[in-house]
This record gives structure tokens, C-alpha cells and sequence, in this order.
């Protein structure tokens, strides 16, 4: 018993319904924090020559454009259906939200790493400054405040599930910013230990070396972001465990013989598009064609014309397809009900 209200507390976590503007708030309070941070840590650079302070500060200003890319895609995502897109503008969160893992990719990692091996070769002078301190502990704070509200907006909407439920269906566009903001933290514990072990031994390896250890973070980040939004932008199915919800509804219809084909694709984090095939009971249909002894009824006026008989067929043939569709609408309501995201649901009749 325990085991099966474990489950329908798990189906009820997973069809929990989103606002079509999920990742937006997180998304608006990064970019804010990330471009005052982006100019501070520039300016410490400029004082130090640090190359752990360049790569931070071109962390940050990659971390600032991303945000700005991961905010024009969760605005387009939301415009209407039109002809032209008659399943909506979705998948423009992925699309932009790819871009922005490129971007993490190629300026973050790319030019921090170079940075970080131009150092190492070319062994140029770092001047130590407390400022580059005060400017990393004050990056520390915004950085991390802004970790917590993304934690918060993921925790709003799994409130109950497992990180791997979380990583596997949070929205990608707050994922990137809580993956983002994490190294982010991590970023400014390597930078002030690169600083102080170049400070105190002399060695301008150590800053080079944690030049390097950032750029290649940001590499990791970036991929596994690219790999996420990839999956999406191939239309990826619904989750497992929702199907299956979904399927339930569709077997446990009396009218239903049996699903003979089911495919789904994810449109947006809240829209799904749900397809199927199904064999009707034609026993089923008959039942409920008569549940008022409608056929008996009819029988005794068509049995002595055959004129009445044409008639009643005529009129047979028109009322079953509408009885069909009407059926149709019922089970989709109730899949409705269940799960939110189902917003384009197609059944047909094989």
C-alpha cells in the first residue's frame, strides 16, 4: 500500500503543471548579478594582471551574454500558435538555449584556456592587490545569492523528487543557470586560491595552472549542456512514468480495445503532444448506442420498409462518428485532467 501511494505521489510530482514562463525570474536576477560582478572582476584584472582574474571575468561575461540568450528564448518560446506554427514557438527556449551553451563552450572555456596556457608559456608578471580579494568575496555573494533563488525556482517546481528526476526534467533554461552559478562559486574559491599560492610562492604557475582548471570546467558545463538541449530539440518523448499515466487512461476506457501505436514529443517544458492509434470496442459502442433501447425502438419502425430501414441507416452512419468524436473529447479531458501538459493530444481510429 505504502509503495503504490509512493507512486501516485511521484506521477503527481511529475504532471505538476509549470508556467509557460518557467526559468524567466532566475534567468532576469543572473544576467542582473552576473554583468555588475562581469565589470568588477574586469577591473580587478586590469590592477592584478592575474590571469585567474581574466579567466573570471571572461566567465562572467560569458555567463552575462548566455543569460541574456537564455532570456530572449524563454520570451519567444511563449508566442502564440499561429498558422504557420500551429504547435506554438517552444522549442525556441532550446534553440537559444543551445546558442548559449556554444557560447560557454567556445568564449568561456576557449578563451579562458588559451589565456590560462598563453601564461604558463609565456610566464607573465601577476601583481598581487587586495582588491582582486575584495572584488572575488564580493563576487562570491552575488553569484551565490543568485545559485540560491535558481535551487529555489527548481525546488518550486520538484518539491519532492530526486536530483537525477530534477536534472533529467527541469527546465533547461534554469539548469543552465544553476550549472552556471555553481561553477561560478567554485570559480572564486579557485581563482583566491590560485592568487594566494602565486602570492606567497612566488610562482606564477599556480594562477596560470587555476586559469586553466576554470576554462576547463566551463568546457564540461557547456557540454553537458549542449547534450540537454540537443535531446530536446530532437523532439524528445514524454517521460516514462507520464506515458505510462496516459496509456492507464487509454486501457482502462471501456470503449477502448487496445492502443495500437503511442508516440509523444515534448514542445515546450510545459506542452506536450501526445499521438496514438486505438482499435475501438465495437461491443462497447453498441452498449452505449443503446442504452435507452434506442436500436429495439428503431427496429420496430424500419421493419416493415425497407424505405425506413435506408433512412435509419443513413442516419446510423451519421450518429456513429459523432458518437466516436464525442467519446474521443471525453478521454482526452480526462488526460487533460491527469496530466496539464497535454496540451495537443491526437487520437486516432485505426
Amino acid at each position: 500500500m505504502e509503495k503504490q501511494d509512493s507512486a501516485s505521489a511521484q506521477n503527481k510530482l511529475l504532471v505538476k503543471d509549470e508556467p509557460k514562463t518557467s526559468g524567466l525570474l532566475p534567468v532576469i536576477a543572473a544576467f542582473t548579478g552576473n554583468l555588475i560582478v562581469c565589470a568588477a572582476k574586469f577591473f580587478g584584472f586590469f590592477i592584478t594582471g592575474s590571469g585567474a582574474m581574466f579567466s573570471e571575468a571572461i566567465h562572467s561575461f560569458a555567463d552575462t551574454t548566455n543569460q541574456f540568450l537564455l532570456m530572449l528564448g524563454v520570451k519567444l518560446s511563449v508566442k502564440k500558435p499561429n498558422a504557420l506554427y500551429p504547435y506554438g514557438h517552444g522549442k525556441e527556449r532550446f534553440i537559444w538555449a543551445l546558442i548559449s551553451a556554444c557560447g560557454i563552450f567556445f568564449i568561456g572555456c576557449g578563451i579562458t584556456t588559451y589565456h590560462g596556457i598563453t601564461a604558463l608559456i609565456e610566464r607573465s608578471p601577476v601583481h598581487f592587490n587586495i582588491w582582486a580579494i575584495i572584488i572575488l568575496a564580493f563576487s562570491f555573494i552575488i553569484e551565490s545569492s543568485t545559485l540560491i533563488f535558481a535551487l529555489k525556482d527548481l525546488k518550486k517546481h520538484f518539491p519532492n523528487a530526486k536530483l537525477k528526476t530534477i536534472m533529467k526534467q527541469a527546465d533547461p533554461t534554469t539548469l543552465a543557470i544553476v550549472y552556471e552559478d555553481s561553477l561560478a562559486v567554485l570559480g572564486v574559491f579557485i581563482a583566491v586560491a590560485s592568487i594566494l599560492l602565486t602570492y606567497l610562492t612566488g610562482n606564477i604557475y599556480w594562477d596560470a595552472i587555476g586559469s586553466i582548471i576554470i576554462g576547463l570546467m566551463l568546457g564540461v558545463i557547456a557540454i553537458l549542456l549542449i547534450a540537454k538541449n540537443r535531446n530536446y530539440l530532437l523532439t524528445k518523448s514524454i517521460p516514462k512514468e507520464i506515458e505510462e499515466i496516459i496509456l492507464d487512461i487509454l486501457n482502462e476506457d471501456s470503449t477502448i480495445e487496445k492502443v495500437l501505436d503511442f508516440k509523444s514529443a515534448i514542445l515546450d517544458i510545459d506542452k506536450y503532444l501526445i499521438k496514438c492509434d486505438v482499435e475501438f470496442n465495437a461491443s462497447a459502442l453498441m452498449k452505449e448506442l443503446n442504452v435507452h433501447h434506442f436500436l429495439k425502438n428503431e427496429y420496430e419502425d424500419v421493419k416493415e420498409s425497407y424505405e425506413n430501414f435506408m433512412k435509419f441507416s443513413v442516419e446510423y452512419m451519421d450518429r456513429v462518428p459523432r458518437m466516436v468524436g464525442k467519446r474521443i473529447d471525453e478521454i482526452e479531458k480526462k488526460i487533460r485532467a491527469k496530466v496539464p501538459r497535454a496540451v495537443f493530444i491526437d487520437i486516432e481510429i485505426n
